[in-house]
């Protein structure tokens, strides 16, 4: 079995300029998400997934730097660059996160490898109880690739409403660790003032430390001022009318959905 893991990262986002370049105590956000990767035991491949825009090159270079693979894909359909990713480095499952995420845990992505090659047959897995930014995903790339024959949707940034249908797919939730276990922060990259928390809690850390999220969650503790940087933005999400969309889709469909997956899983053409 090869597992790899997958850093989706672009620099277009318009509510934060280049926010993955943005420094940290001394590294650039997406390389803070690289060095966690590293960390991670048995994955076979990192690979960053960015686009084929120029826009994106600057984080084709850091790839280089740092070490690791790259791919330059679908600007707009996340889920077909996932997929041209997976069968470009020939994974039977990679372990996500998406590069707005330096802080996510490690030892979770750990259990993740762990859930999978101990049942081949799961085709999506998730942690679930720790903060926005925190949790982390594993799938299987015959999944990914019955998603991307069956969905309707080219615009496929926030995608996890079309995999996670317990109807179709093998789906497992690993629940976090207690020492995990927090709702009342928010630790993903999307606004300024995200920006803002994540620079002072990586000032209250050595350079190179790579900070486990419980640490985190400490200094949060002790410094509400900190903590409290970013609790009014919201996180965005599928509107209501896209689920109810994608829900008729899939129940309409079960039964062709299931005939396509039947033809993925085996192998025929």
């Amino acid at each position: 079995m090869k597992i790899g893991f997958f850093i989706t990262a672009r620099l277009k986002s318009s509510r934060l300029n280049l926010k993955l370049l943005l420094p940290l105590n001394g590294y650039t956000v997406i390389e803070r998400v690289i060095h966690r990767a590293k960390s991670v035991i048995e994955c076979d491949d990192i690979v960053l997934c960015t686009s084929n825009s120029n826009q994106d090159l600057p984080l084709v270079r850091i790839a280089k730097e740092n070490d690791i693979y790259y791919f330059n894909g679908h600007p707009d359909d996340v889920l077909q660059r996932l997929l041209d990713a997976s069968l470009l480095f020939n994974l039977d499952y990679f372990i996500g996160i998406t590069a707005d995420n330096p802080l996510f845990s490690i030892h979770h992505a750990n259990l993740l490898v762990d859930a999978v090659k101990q049942n081949p047959s799961l085709d999506f897995v998730y942690t679930s109880g720790m903060p926005i930014g925190i949790n982390i995903y594993a799938m299987n790339v015959k999944a990914l690739k019955t998603v991307c024959a069956i969905k309707e949707q080219v615009d496929t940034e926030i995608w996890g409403y079309l995999i996670k249908r317990s109807e179709i797919f093998n789906v497992r939730e690993i629940k976090a660790d207690q020492e995990f276990i927090r709702t009342n922060y928010r630790l993903t990259l999307d606004e300024f003032d995200d920006y803002r928390l994540f620079k002072a809690l990586y000032n209250k850390f050595s350079k190179d430390a790579v900070v486990d999220a419980p640490d985190a969650y400490d200094v949060l503790d002790s410094n509400p001022d900190i903590a409290g940087m970013n609790t009014h933005v919201v996180q965005r999400d599928l509107g209501e009318d896209v689920k109810r969309a994608i829900d008729d889709y899939y129940k309409k469909n079960r039964d062709e959905i299931l005939k396509i997956k039947e033809k993925v899983y085996s192998g025929r053409k």
